[in-house]
């Protein structure tokens, strides 16, 4: 495994390390300077399958990062990506948001509710029974189910809220059929990021702040794997795990490469 002055390209979750609660987290920013002030490869990869990288972008620029859109990869860009790869021209119907019908649009797929090759699941905070009984009837007649991100829930002001793995578990509760998921852990995802900036495995690191989902899958792709502990896990539950990441750091500001103090002698 690579050593971290080995590493050339970057993969980086986004909440719990560079953003908490619609604010940058220490040392965030600068991190993301310094790869950008370097022409270092990186991306910041999200489950979040609702918003488009614009919309991402523009977030982060309230939250105080600045990231641009290019530098963003979402699961349900990945998602696009693998039905691509699978089925130049397919068709889907989609329950989601902009973030995933914008993705299968530019990857040339088509939405449509007769006779779709897939069923495509993502996350909304306007799921409708109408929708999940389509895409139930759908998947029984034969068509391949899909989702985004495995998630059961989502963060909010007011509580958890059901997400792309909860709604999942439904369709599959009501079809007998489970979904492949693309996003986190799925390593598919840090597989189809690094081909997006043209990284390899061996000179590769990825950050996260979950060890069931970040670690997990940066282990199985192969990458130096970095956990920080501002997010979801801590050192308790890191011993949990039969694995463990390449190295355990407080935030991303130890990434940080300390600039240079030029002497007055």
């Amino acid at each position: 495994m690579s050593r971290r002055n080995e590493i050339e390209c970057w993969l980086t979750d986004m909440d719990g390390v560079l953003v908490h609660e619609n604010s940058a987290l220490p040392g965030a920013q600068e991190l993301i300077q310094q790869w950008r002030d370097q022409g270092t490869p990186f991306l910041v990869l999200t489950n979040n399958s609702i918003f488009t990288p614009r919309d991402l972008a523009a977030r982060l620029r309230a939250s105080g990062l600045d990231v641009p859109e290019e530098a963003i990869w979402t699961s349900a860009l990945a998602t696009a990506d693998f039905l691509k790869s699978q089925m130049p021209g397919g068709s889907a119907f989609v329950i989601g948001e902009a973030g995933i019908t914008t993705a299968l649009h530019e990857a040339g797929f088509i939405m449509t509710d007769v006779d779709p090759d897939y069923v495509v699941v993502g996350e909304t905070r306007n799921y409708s029974f109408e929708a999940i009984t389509k895409a139930i009837r759908l998947i029984g007649a034969g068509a391949r189910f899909i989702s985004t991100n495995p998630d059961p829930t989502g963060p909010s002001s007011e509580g958890p809220l059901p997400a792309t793995g909860a709604v999942s578990a439904l369709i599959t509760k009501a079809t007998g059929r489970e979904p492949y998921v693309v996003g986190k852990p799925n390593p598919m995802m840090f597989r189809s990021a690094m081909n997006r900036i043209g990284a390899h495995s061996e000179n590769t690191a990825m950050v996260g702040d979950r060890m069931d989902t970040d670690i997990v899958a940066g282990i199985e792709a192969g990458l130096h794997t970095i956990l920080v502990l501002t997010g979801i896990s801590d050192q308790e539950e890191v011993d949990r795990y039969p694995f463990r990441p390449d190295e355990i750091v407080s935030g991303v500001s130890e990434l940080v490469t300390p600039t240079p103090v030029e002497s007055d002698l």
